[in-house]
């Protein structure tokens, strides 16, 4: 073709094959730029207090039991009925976010847990956490219960975790 010879035409369409392979390789990379500009998530500033703060596989496990009790309705949302449930004597588990501002609000529910022995742990994330419990709010505070009635492998799951939960506590 225009006179070119086999040699000129090999390397004109080698060349084109570059520039497509080129143009591939800045397509990923923007996807990729685009990826990672949404992947990382808005990193919240925990509370101070937030101590005993669960690990990403204790978080992981912590939501699935709190979405797991939402299913089966053995859940307090709300620092108020989480409040009450514990001066009740009610037996369970509190998830508490770790990102709550102001801390006054949730400020006085470990020192409540630690006076009736119920196990607490902290998660990084309000929404997380309200997530997990099967609302659109972000949550601050939930109670995980577990009656004597409830499923062998619920029981089985919440024992578990309870008891890391007590493993982590501080003592005093």
């Amino acid at each position: 073709q225009l006179g070119l010879s086999s040699k000129n035409m090999v390397e004109v369409e080698e060349k084109k094959k570059g520039k497509k392979e080129k143009e591939k390789k800045e397509g990923k990379k923007r996807e990729g730029e685009e990826a990672e500009a949404v992947a990382p998530k808005k990193q919240r500033l925990l509370s101070p207090i937030a101590n005993p703060l669960a690990d990403k596989k204790l978080t992981k496990k912590t939501l699935k039991l709190v979405m797991a009790a939402s299913k089966e309705k053995r859940i307090r949302r709300g620092v108020k009925e989480v409040v009450k449930a514990i001066k009740k004597g009610e037996r369970g588990v509190c998830v508490i976010a770790g990102d709550i501002s102001p801390i006054d609000v949730i400020a006085h529910v470990p020192i409540l847990c630690e006076e009736k022995t119920v196990p607490y742990v902290y998660v990084p994330s309000k929404e997380e956490l309200g997530t997990a419990s099967m609302t659109k709010r972000p949550t601050s505070i939930v109670m995980v219960t577990c009656p004597k009635d409830a499923a062998d492998e619920y029981t089985k799951e919440f024992g578990e975790l309870s008891d890391e939960f007590k493993k982590i506590l501080p003592k005093f």
